[in-house]
């Protein structure tokens, strides 16, 4: 039977830290002030057990480009090893600090994608911590030290995340979902990186995007996956904290409509050119 205990993410507050924004919507309206995103820095921090395998699971937030990356552990494993999913380098030294205090061994530092809109902090990390490999797909064709497919398994402990390929957004995007097997973490965790946003998706209009690849990508790999399956995005601009796969069917504003209508949102959005790309993006391709 499933077992979850909360706790909150250390951040720094001089009030008692917030309880998770899970489903909490901002209006844009309201100015988001760095106190308000220091309330979002706080994310949310939990261990699960179901079967033989216990994980540990923190959502952190980078307040500059939105971003939220991910802490995992089994910490029933005696070595208690983790990974980070999508880590910037603003926060390496938060991360790892978190990895420290927590007594955990990090061993892969991964990315969903070449990230356009921050430089990855996989490097820093991997200068910080030698024994940490980096993990990208190989259809970015970035540089790490393994570079994945879809079906691959990242183990942790006794742990994995299964490799699913869900480009559109780029060339080399991938969602990491945790395994279903027993002994893994129930509910099901989906972490999207930029094809699957609560309530949105990422743009497809550089890097290899495709609006008619991201469609078929999200609805074969993500809306396949059981309903209760927790959708955890690589960024949030709205104050969603996460989502399931069963919510951004019904109510995703463009992926719950036909293909035809997404790809005439997607070629209508508008958008700026991303400020950091020319940055983030030579970069990341040179992460290691």
């Amino acid at each position: 039977m499933l077992r979850i205990c909360c706790t909150l993410a250390r951040a720094p507050l001089a009030w008692p830290a917030p309880k998770p924004l899970r489903g909490l919507a901002f209006s844009a309206a309201v100015p988001k002030s760095r106190a308000f995103w220091r309330l979002r820095s706080s994310a949310t921090a939990y261990t699960t057990s179901s079967g033989g395998g216990k994980l540990l699971f923190h959502q952190l937030f980078e307040e500059e480009s939105y971003t939220y990356t991910y802490l995992l552990a089994d910490v029933s494993h005696p070595e208690k090893p983790a990974v980070l999913i999508d880590p910037v380098d603003k926060t390496v030294e938060r991360d790892l600090k978190l990895v420290k205090e927590l007594g955990l061994k990090l061993i892969y530092a991964m990315n969903t994608h070449v990230h356009a809109d921050h430089v990855t902090g996989t490097g820093l990390i991997k200068m910080k911590a030698p024994t940490v490999k980096s993990v990208i797909s190989k259809a970015s064709n970035a540089k790490a030290d393994r570079l994945i497919e879809a079906g691959d398994k990242i183990f942790f402990g006794n742990l994995f995340l299964e490799v699913r390929a869900t480009p559109g957004h780029t060339l080399g995007c991938v969602t990491y979902v945790s395994g279903d097997e027993p002994g893994q973490p129930q509910p099901r965790m989906a972490f999207t990186g930029d094809a699957l946003l609560i309530r949105g998706c990422g743009r497809t209009d550089f890097q290899g995007g495709s609006s008619s690849q991201l469609y078929h990508s999200v609805h074969s790999q993500i809306f396949t996956l059981p309903k209760e399956t927790l959708v955890y995005p690589a960024h949030d601009y709205k104050g969603f904290s996460v989502s399931t796969v069963g919510e951004e069917m019904l109510y995703n504003p463009r992926l719950s409509k036909d293909e035809g209508t997404f790809k005439n949102i997607m070629e209508n959005l508008g958008l700026p050119y991303p400020k950091m790309i020319d940055v983030a993006v030579p970069s990341n391709m040179e992460m290691l």
